[in-house]
């Protein structure tokens, strides 16, 4: 990933890189593995590589408005564990741990007023997640954790999780990215484009087969 400028990158920032701006100079891959963008991709890699597809969408930040909760739930200032537990309880393919939660909390992108937890105020217990980063630098705003509980799913939860990030990051952010898996059955892409994120970037994680 090295050599991308600033101008390369800001020019179309989904299809220069397939991390935002601040990751592009420590990326390294182990010799296994590729990333092409769909454009350089070609069927016959499938002969030697699994691929993992990717979408990475950018909001232009020009129509921005205020989040409103559902009812029933409010913003809860959750503990980094509670975080961590929330996040895992999301997923059954990937997790995180408090140590590399507490490494996002010593970047220079972190803004704890982007690290936001609601809670179901009935059950009194979490029911979504969201974590947002913000690379004054560029003005790039990048979605990173977005989760609601299974059984929260389908209430607006993540809508709100989206918008109220855009919100918090407007002042600051000339324009917001996020990625996430193409093949997910959550279908989290929808979500993302229904809250004002374009784009038809693709980027193939490619790992040699044994």
């Amino acid at each position: 990933m090295n050599g991308i400028t600033k101008k390369q990158y800001l020019k179309n920032p989904c299809g220069t890189s397939s991390v935002p701006y601040w990751k592009t100079d420590s990326v390294s891959l182990p010799s296994n593995m590729k990333i092409l963008h769909d454009r350089e991709f070609d069927s016959e890699l499938l002969k030697r590589y699994s691929d993992e597809p990717y979408f990475r969408l950018r909001h232009s930040m020009l129509e921005v408005g205020p989040a409103s909760l559902p009812e029933g739930f409010s913003l809860y200032e959750a503990s980094l564990p509670e975080f961590v537990e929330h996040i895992n309880s999301c997923y059954e393919d990937i997790g995180t741990t408090v140590s590399e939660m507490q490494g996002y909390m010593a970047r220079e992108q972190y803004n704890p007023e982007l690290w936001l937890a609601v809670r179901d105020d009935h059950r009194e217990k979490i029911a979504a997640t969201g974590i947002a980063e913000l690379d004054r630098e560029i003005g790039e705003g990048i979605l990173e954790w977005i989760q609601v509980s299974k059984d929260y799913r389908r209430c607006g939860l993540g809508s709100y999780l989206v918008l109220e990030l855009l919100w918090r990051m407007r002042e600051a952010a000339r324009f917001v990215t996020v990625s996430g898996k193409c093949e997910n059955t959550d279908n989290p892409e929808a979500l993302y484009r229904k809250c004002g994120f374009c784009g038809d970037d693709v980027w193939h994680i490619l790992r040699e087969c044994e």
